[in-house]
């Protein structure tokens, strides 16, 4: 499972012209499921996103995570996560799960997330989407598990 999180200002997602999701301060994550990840993978991401440590102190520094700041989260499927661009200039999907299994992990990781975060929002699975954000920093990091 790969997530790529963003630190934001705010985030949103529309789909069709409708907005379905949106978050002030916090962390956007685009998140991909990969053929070889489990239940214990969801656990394993949503306890880093969680308690990931990427927003300002007092001092500055990077010591706190969403959690601590009360900030929202806004998942978002992304399929292209799960690519494998090491050989070649066409991205690989034979890593990416399966579309069942990818929907299935994901619907758990958004339900286990909102079962311990209280400021969640969702785009749809596998529609197209338009996301905006203001990236806050800009600070962005690649977590997998």
């Amino acid at each position: 499972m790969r997530g790529l999180i963003q630190r934001v200002s705010r985030a949103s997602v529309e789909v069709e012209g409708e907005s379905v999701g949106n978050i002030s301060r916090g962390i956007l994550l685009l998140l991909g499921v990969e053929r070889d990840d489990t239940p214990a993978s969801v656990e394993k991401m949503i306890h880093k996103l969680v308690n990931y440590r990427i927003f300002p102190d007092d001092d500055g520094k990077m010591n706190l995570s969403v959690s601590d700041i009360e900030g929202g989260i806004l998942v978002v499927s992304q399929f292209t996560l799960a690519a494998d661009t090491r050989k070649g200039m066409r991205p690989g999907f034979s890593t990416a799960a399966a579309p069942e299994l990818a929907q299935e992990l994901y619907n758990q990781f958004v339900e286990q997330l909102k079962a311990r975060h209280d400021d969640v929002a969702t785009g749809i699975f596998a529609a197209d989407m338009k996301i905006e954000l203001l990236n806050d920093g800009p600070v962005t990091f690649l977590l997998e598990t």
